[in-house]
């Protein structure tokens, strides 16, 4: 049996290491487009604070691990899939045949359409060697201006701001992390953020870069204001990597569509991680949702299903734990709540503390929470469980913060 996984991320390294242990025999190729042995992209933020090496972002730190499972390794882009032929066409030249083809080739950073975009000291952070270029230029006191306060730019910000520079951050949104956060919980952390000493432009965004006569650059916003900086990290979202799937036959919508077996439109033809649009958890509709432990479920689920098992996803869930500047904040499932649900909100703004739950009939099946580190487990437990709380659900919506306590409850009762 020959496997090709297209994408040396964690999706492609958990389902590479999963075929090989379902197969032994089985022939491997994982392909990777960049020179770099295969590291995660969410281990970058912490080389910039200096916490690892370039070391600690790779995914296995034993250099001979690949080699030792009969794992071949290949630096080149996925150019052409063949469903019929069942080959893939590599940017090297090389053609690949294969029997089961996983796609796992993640997401790249959306670059927006702003005039000055292509200046020198402007860059994402995406790679080692985004990475790299960030390093030997955010030095202590140096002016960083960011674009995008989402997730990913939430952690950025972090190693940032531990770096000593003068940090200012535009999000287009009305808040901090919109799409994981509700109003007041994005707002809080704003306020948190702002608090440390980072300036916040919400509901704003650029629309010019130029370069001054002193080498700096301005940065002109759409609230009318300008910034001056060093250096300029664009952090304004992701969007899967599937333009090379065109004519393909595989059906995408903003990713790519799997059913619960992680098979795509083209028997033979599987995908996960960020670049899938599965089916959520609760609400069974095609979703992206980029996350780590998501694509490496994902993973394992499509490998399993190659290698000739009957394995199915329970669905997408949203799990998101996020440390900004010491603030912790969670949000877990349909945060942002369904519609006929009912849901509880209680925010106490001057301790930085907030929980938000959402319930579908007696379910919980989402929840918002910063400033709880204790026991906020049991919020991800109830909403992955599909725990149904009886009598607990009207004792939560009168006091949210009893989650933990009705988790033993509702757990003791269906035992």
């Amino acid at each position: 049996m020959k496997h090709v996984i297209i994408g040396n991320g964690p999706a492609g390294v958990v389902a590479a290491e999963a075929l090989r242990r379902a197969d032994p025999a089985a022939d491997v190729v994982l392909v990777g487009d960049e020179n770099e042995p295969p590291y995660s992209r969410m281990a970058i933020p912490y080389l910039l604070t200096g916490n690892i090496g370039e070391q600690g972002t790779y995914l296995r730190k034993d250099a001979g691990h690949y080699e030792r499972l009969n794992i071949r390794l290949i630096v080149a882009r996925a150019e052409k899939i063949d469903g019929k032929a069942h080959s893939v066409t590599l940017s090297n030249g090389e053609k690949l045949a294969y029997d089961r083809v996983l796609i796992a080739t993640g997401s790249h950073p959306l670059r927006p359409a702003i005039p000055g975009i292509d200046l020198p000291n402007v860059h994402a952070c995406w790679t080692l060697a985004d990475a790299r270029e960030i390093a030997a230029k955010a030095k202590p006191g140096a002016r960083v201006v960011q674009l995008g306060a989402g997730f990913i730019g939430s952690i950025i910000l972090q190693a940032l701001a531990e770096r000593g520079v003068k940090l200012s951050v535009v999000e287009m949104g009305d808040r901090m992390v919109p799409r994981m956060m509700t109003e007041k919980a994005g707002n809080l952390i704003r306020l948190w953020v702002e608090k440390k000493g980072v300036r916040v432009h919400v509901n704003a965004r650029a629309e010019a870069i130029t370069k001054t006569s002193s080498g700096a650059m301005q940065v002109k916003l759409s609230n009318g204001q300008s910034i001056e900086c060093d250096l300029l990290i664009s952090a304004a979202g992701v969007r899967p990597n599937i333009a090379f799937l065109e004519g393909s036959g595989v059906k995408v919508g903003d990713g790519i569509l799997v059913d619960e077996r992680m098979q795509t439109s083209v028997a033979g033809i599987y995908a996960a991680g960020d670049v899938t649009e599965a089916a959520g958890f609760h609400s069974g509709r095609p979703q992206l949702n980029a996350i780590q432990p998501n694509a490496a479920d994902q993973a394992r689920v499509a490998a399993a299903n190659m290698a000739g098992a009957q394995t199915a996803m329970q669905g997408s869930l949203a799990i998101n734990v996020l440390d900004t500047l010491g603030l912790v904040s969670t949000s877990f499932g349909e945060w942002q709540g369904a519609a006929g649900g009912e849901g509880v909100e209680l925010a106490d703004e001057a301790n930085f503390r907030y929980l938000s739950l959402q319930f579908k009939d007696d379910v919980l099946i989402g929840a918002t929470s910063i400033g709880w580190t204790d026991h906020v487990g049991a919020l991800r437990g109830l909403i992955q469980g599909r725990v149904r709380l009886g009598d607990w659900k009207p004792r939560l919506l009168a006091d949210p913060t009893q989650f933990m306590t009705a988790y033993l409850g509702a757990a003791q009762k269906a035992a």
